[in-house]
């Protein structure tokens, strides 16, 4: 998780760029689920959420990266944003994990 992180946090602070639409990311996150199903390793929201906001950040375009948990039973999630806070692509149930981690493309004012 520690390359992924890294690769997805350099990313999101190199490239500049707008905030991306909700359509623009949910595109990229449907981009990416597709891809994975042609995948000869594992492919879960860990990887699909990496590989949509790099697919993002490499059109210039912005989004929030997040990690999150839920409890009872414990589970780990990550998922896409938009700037504005809405989650992408994603199922009703989002709204039980707490994010931990967060790594958003918009740095010192620049969106």
């Amino acid at each position: 998780m520690g390359r992924v992180l890294k690769l997805v946090h350099s990313a999101s602070r190199t490239r500049r760029g707008r905030p991306a639409t909700t359509r623009e990311a949910e595109q990229a996150v449907h981009a990416v689920r597709s891809a994975g199903w042609y995948s000869p390793g594992r492919t879960n929201c860990l990887e699909e959420s990496a590989a949509a906001t790099l697919l993002l950040n490499m059109t210039g375009k912005k989004v929030v990266w997040r990690h999150g948990i839920a409890p009872d039973p414990i589970r780990l999630h990550a998922w896409v944003e938009t700037v504005d806070g809405d989650a992408v692509a994603e199922s009703a149930s989002i709204g039980l994990f707490t994010p931990i981690f967060s790594i958003t493309g918009v740095h010192h004012g620049v969106r």
